[in-house]
């Protein structure tokens, strides 16, 4: 018994130091999101693990879901180029394909490089828990951005609110269809990847806001899954357009879906000016949803940051400056419409930007 105590002091005081490593965040930190969640009690790591140590160069790993979306391949460059403010940073990306395999073995790759922070953005929730879990356990600092795991066993995770942005598309698309006398109006759905949390909650808040609007999910009289993508949208609004030649809204979970179903439209011969084409993401590209809006093709989106700025600077406040941050940052989004197309688009440099 004399010889156990000094080793439960010993593994106390081990435990107490790796808390004791953290300093608190400040609100400067937080450039405009907000905290959903606060910090971990003693850390953003389990508390057996140290803070990191001090080092001349750090080694980060990003695991994407699919760079084939434009979305995402915005939040690589963003994360890319916000690395090359901090000379010790070397980021490795790694892209799944759209494949939760892929990812779970594109984590166990970067895991044997020996990074010192892991930016995952997951394919699909559940698949990636256990290695995520993994990784966090090994005493590497983890950020999850865009797409939340089931199991908090991470670092933090920043991500704007699904939720919300569904709900203000579904608002804005009841209003749209009262004042535009569409007392049956029918709505075309063209879904996320199935399993995803956005495709989830994108749903689930549109479904919200119709109801808040006096509409009800009996006004979608088509949904379909297109995995995020624009040439998978195309046959999926054609054959909304062929079952239902009156629609009267497409209802896209980010903006090539929405862009495909604008395409498919044409291609049936609809009367593009008498439907309402509505979509998320609204990235400053040529190609992106603010210049679809200025040019006609959607009639709204919303900002959806990607994070990859945010996920860097939170990586030098764990890694460097030993930061606790909070468990879940939302970023704040923004609805575009041709009335404040313009604007957002000076905001955030688009191509048309003035």
């Amino acid at each position: 018994m004399k010889r156990l105590i000094p080793m439960i002091l010993v593994a106390v005081l081990a435990v107490a130091y790796a808390q004791g490593d953290w300093t608190a965040y400040t609100a400067d930190l937080l450039v405009g999101g907000t905290v959903k969640e606060g910090v971990r009690d003693g850390g953003p790591l389990p508390a057996n693990c140290p803070a990191p140590q001090a080092k001349s160069s750090y080694l980060i790993g990003m695991s994407q879901a699919n760079r084939a979306e434009p979305w995402r391949e915005a939040m690589d460059s963003q994360i890319a180029a916000a690395a090359k403010a901090y000379p010790e940073f070397e980021v490795v990306f790694q892209d799944a394909a759209q494949d939760n395999a892929n990812q779970v073995s594109d984590v166990e790759n970067l895991l044997v490089q020996g990074i010192d922070l892991l930016i995952i953005s997951p394919n699909q929730a559940a698949p990636l828990n256990k290695i995520v879990k993994e990784a966090w356990e090994d005493c590497i600092p983890v950020i999850v951005l865009d797409r939340n795991l089931v199991d908090p066993n991470y670092s933090m995770f920043i991500g704007a609110d699904n939720v919300a942005i569904g709900q203000a598309a579904g608002e804005y698309v009841a209003k749209w269809c009262a004042d535009n006398g569409r007392t049956d109006c029918k709505i075309a759905e063209i879904r996320g990847l199935t399993g995803s949390p956005p495709a989830q909650d994108r749903g689930d808040g549109f479904r919200a806001g119709l109801a808040a609007g006096g509409l009800s999910e009996a006004n979608i009289v088509f949904s379909q899954d297109a995995e995020w993508l624009r040439e998978k949208a195309l046959p999926a609004a054609a054959a909304a357009f062929q079952a239902h030649p009156d629609i009267d809204v497409v209802y896209g979970h980010n903006d090539p879906m929405a862009e495909g179903a604008y395409i498919a439209a044409g291609d049936a011969g609809v009367d593009l000016a008498d439907v309402l084409f509505v979509g998320i993401d609204a990235l400053p590209t040529p190609d992106g949803g603010i210049m679809s809006v200025l040019e006609g093709r959607l009639d709204v989106t919303h900002v959806y940051p990607t994070g990859g700025k945010q996920a860097i600077e939170w990586a030098h406040s764990i890694l460097v400056d030993h930061v606790n941050p909070p468990l879940w940052l939302v970023l704040p989004f923004e609805q575009v419409t041709a009335d404040n197309a313009q604007d957002v688009c000076n905001a955030y440099s688009c191509p048309a930007a003035k």
